[in-house]
């Protein structure tokens, strides 16, 4: 007979996920069960989606703000490394929101703040949790097959013209994600439409295709210095029906360096309205930068 599974096998053994809202902790979850983990998720209310209980072996929910409570859950598990995955709209940091309630290392948190830039909370829930001694991995460790590969993803080719707004575009979304205001720009004719900002990639998206009255490109960058262990850019068929909605033809994304939430779905409809995805070289257009 084999040996029991000691202690410290039965702690390695659990991934804790923190969860927020979409497809991505569905995938981490996932993943991490076909590698042989346990997965426990802390899940937050208003965001996470309940479906995610029969993914996972255990779920507990807490508000936005319970840090305390998100640290215990973890705890209890016994997970020595969490995946943080899912969107949390930032908005709601911020006073007013129902959904957001601190205890009291929530207050010290959001106290503590440099800023309320994307990098700053992401990097400081991150020191947060490894202060707890629980690793953060980065989200794409247990969903590799997500990554975007370089190249045409569908069957629909950009044009000179489309390649031409991209390479414009490119080292300008560098630039504006180098300063921490977004990562998303919207073109036309190499000329810029919309910047993200604090509203999202979507409703850029929505700006520029106003402004641009159809046939613009998005162009979607890793932001210089982002921390893998959060805020992969990520794409999914929600994201196609915006592109659609606001009349874009072609959306450019960082290969090796942009998560594709069901790839087969997004690539089948994008070919059907005829837009054009491309996974860029880390490298950038043509090997710029």
């Amino acid at each position: 007979m084999g040996q029991s599974p000691s202690v410290s096998d039965a702690i390695a053994a659990t991934v804790g996920l923190v969860a927020g809202a979409g497809r991505l902790p569905f995938e981490v979850a996932r993943g991490a069960r076909r590698m042989g983990r346990r997965v426990v998720a802390v899940a937050f209310r208003g965001f996470a989606e309940p479906a995610l209980e029969a993914e996972v072996d255990a779920l507990h929910w807490v508000r936005l703000g319970e840090l305390g409570a998100l640290f215990r859950a973890l705890h209890d598990a016994q997970a020595l490394e969490a995946v943080v995955a899912g969107g949390v709209a930032k908005e709601h940091l911020f006073a007013g929101s129902d959904l957001i309630r601190l205890d009291e290392r929530g207050a010290a948190f959001i106290a503590g703040l440099r800023d309320r830039s994307d990098d700053s909370i992401l990097r400081a829930l991150g020191d947060a949790l490894e202060a707890e001694g629980i690793r953060v991995p980065s989200q794409a460790l247990y969903a590799p097959h997500l990554l975007a590969p370089v190249g045409p993803l569908g069957g629909v080719v950009p044009t000179p013209a489309q390649l031409a707004d991209v390479a414009f575009a490119w080292p300008l979304a560098k630039a504006i994600g180098r300063l921490d205001i977004g990562q998303t720009l919207v073109v036309r004719e190499r000329s810029v439409l919309a910047v993200e900002a604090i509203d999202g990639t979507d409703a850029t998206i929505r700006r520029g295709g106003s402004l641009g009255r159809g046939q613009v490109c998005v162009v979607k960058v890793w932001k210089p210095g982002q921390d893998p262990r959060f805020d992969f850019p990520t794409i999914g068929p929600d994201t196609v029906a915006t592109l659609s909605e606001a009349g874009v033809a072609l959306l450019a994304i960082e290969a090796g360096r942009t998560l594709v939430l069901e790839r087969e779905v997004v690539v089948q409809r994008a070919d059907a309205l005829g837009i054009a995805l491309l996974g860029v070289p880390e490298t950038g257009p043509e090997g710029g930068s």
